[in-house]
């Protein structure tokens, strides 16, 4: 049988990258990378607001370099590429004319930040997302019964709220991608993906809040343009149109998939199971959990939202994460390479070896993780970090054991979060850079979790999920299980918990607890009221 080929292609926070991968059996033939330009330069961004915006420039370069690049490098006959997925950050959504094109690719927007595309990382509307928290407590209807009970800053209607004097309609990276590569022209008929929609944009029981939600909280929403309809990213949103075809070398019968959300893709690729919590470990973290729809499982309170066929169709998908997570290390690197004009790019790994050689004592400086703000359990972007017990003999391993003991600890609070709503967590399974670079942040994990923790076989599992998910659209399989089934790469390494560990960081999780607490009723009595967005 002739062999046929799929593309899954995932943009990240800093690059994107495509993946041309054998549809038989999940192997990777290439792969090719590109950095956003824009992006590294800083432009659109301004951290001290927590402002973070992207060009589509880089996505749309980005997207053409990288198939482009693949197909160059590789033996594989282009007739012979079914299909193309797409998996992007979320939620990161970007003001659109009626025709679907952002803004910022229109006369007299090219430089204005609120007409990029707003990162998930983008904090800027706090007050907003406070103001629909406000206002959906006057409605009988709990429209967020399902987003965990808390809206978040860093989704969907927070940022249109942020912007909404601009454009006609806000669109998430995940559904633009494929809209662009099948030639959309009307904003109206653009498929929105279920993932994004109903862990970002309230949609649950197969709608949106109605529409004087929307317009009762800002009036300005009446004149623009929703959605009431989504689809599983094993759907097709069409074919390649004849434009993209051209640029890119392939044919117009390659199929293209309804988008998605990284994580969520990712949690596929690395062959997430039933209650078992895939963690996606990069720049923050997304923790996936599939539960199947005949458990009816319950709605869990504090996490980022459940949503039906988010990540498998036919299940539930629930969602959490931490806002910063491999960013704290990156801060401290930052923090001690400053002034130095060729940092140690072996730093970290350094400070690995030392801190993991360190004795286990009870007053050793103790974090909090809240660098970013809290994803989960219960949203709250205006709390901040903290170190403690630090005095002139803390040394800069003692201070790096305690960010990676903090970011564990947030793992923790998360699975504490399912487990006392009655989920059960069965088993960890971890991907992203830091599951395969960082041995000591993963076997802290697992002494602290006491759980197994399984590492995906896949570098590059979010780009393997879209090629999964680009299979079953194209039909390769019938669903996505059959896919994942033949396609997955399995488990390179399992970490197993220290049992002896158990009691130091069962102590150290309370005195964490205790810390996060404190810090909370602080700023609370400092804002004068709770901030729960």
């Amino acid at each position: 049988m002739k062999k046929q080929y799929v593309i899954g292609v995932d943009f990240g926070t800093d690059s994107v990258r495509s993946s041309l991968i054998d549809a038989g059996n999940g192997n990777k033939v290439v792969s090719s990378f590109y950095e956003y330009p824009r992006w590294a330069a800083g432009l659109f961004c301004d951290a001290s607001r927590h402002q973070f915006r992207q060009h589509p420039l880089d996505y749309l370069e980005g997207l053409e370099g990288t198939i482009k690049d693949c197909l160059l490098k590789s033996s594989v006959d282009p007739q012979d590429i079914k299909a193309i997925s797409v998996a992007t950050t979320g939620s990161t959504p970007c003001v659109v004319n009626e025709a679907g094109v952002p803004l910022s690719l229109t006369p007299g927007f090219e430089n204005d930040p609120d007409a990029m595309f707003i990162l998930w990382k983008d904090h800027t509307a706090v007050s907003k997302a406070d103001a629909i928290n406000l206002h959906a407590k006057k409605y009988a209807v709990d429209y967020l019964a399902h987003s965990g009970g808390i809206y978040s800053a860093e989704w969907f209607w927070a940022k249109w709220l942020q912007v909404i004097e601009l454009g006609v309609s806000m669109v998430e990276h995940s559904d633009w991608i494929p809209f662009v590569l099948t030639g959309g022209t009307d904003i109206k008929n653009i498929k929105r993906n279920v993932c994004a929609a109903g862990h970002k944009a309230m949609w649950s029981d197969n709608m949106l809040p109605p529409n004087h939600f929307f317009v009762s909280l800002d009036p300005r929403f009446k004149n623009k343009i929703f959605f009431d309809k989504v689809y599983t990213a094993a759907q097709p949103a069409g074919n390649l149109s004849k434009a993209w075809a051209e640029k890119l070398g392939l044919s117009t019968q390659v199929v293209v998939g309804v988008g998605a959300l990284d994580a969520h893709m990712g949690a596929v690729g690395a062959n997430i199971q039933p209650y078992h919590l895939c963690k996606v470990m990069g720049t923050s973290t997304c923790d996936m959990l599939v539960v199947p729809g005949s458990d009816h499982p319950p709605l869990v309170l504090g996490i980022c939202g459940q949503v039906e066929g988010s990540v498998i169709p036919g299940m539930v998908g629930m969602e959490a994460g931490q806002s910063a997570f491999g960013d704290v290390f990156a801060w401290f690197k930052n923090m001690l390479s400053w002034g130095q004009e060729k940092p140690d790019e072996k730093l970290l790994d350094k400070l690995s070896v030392a801190a993991a050689a360190l004795p286990l004592l009870e007053n050793d400086p103790l974090a909090v993780d809240w660098f970013n703000g809290r994803r989960t359990p219960d949203v709250n972007y205006s709390l901040t970090a903290a170190i403690t017990n630090l005095h002139l003999g803390s040394g800069t391993p003692q201070i790096f054991k305690a960010l990676v003991e903090a970011a564990c600890f947030g793992s923790k609070a998360i699975i504490d979060c399912f487990e006392k709503q009655q989920v059960q967590i069965k088993g960890i399974i971890a991907l992203g850079g830091i599951a395969h670079k960082s041995p000591y942040v993963v076997q802290t994990m697992a002494d602290t979790l006491q759980k197994p923790i399984r590492i995906s076989r896949s570098t590059q599992s979010c780009a393997l999920g879209a090629a999964m998910f680009a299979a079953v659209a194209v039909g390769i399989y019938p669903t996505i299980e059959a896919a994942m089934q033949a396609m997955n790469q399995g488990f390179e390494k399992e970490y197993l918990p220290d049992p002896s560990k158990a009691g130091y960081y069962d102590n150290r999780y309370e005195r964490y607890k205790q810390l996060g607490n404190f810090i909370q009723k602080r700023l609370n009595s400092i804002h004068g009221t709770a901030v729960t967005a």
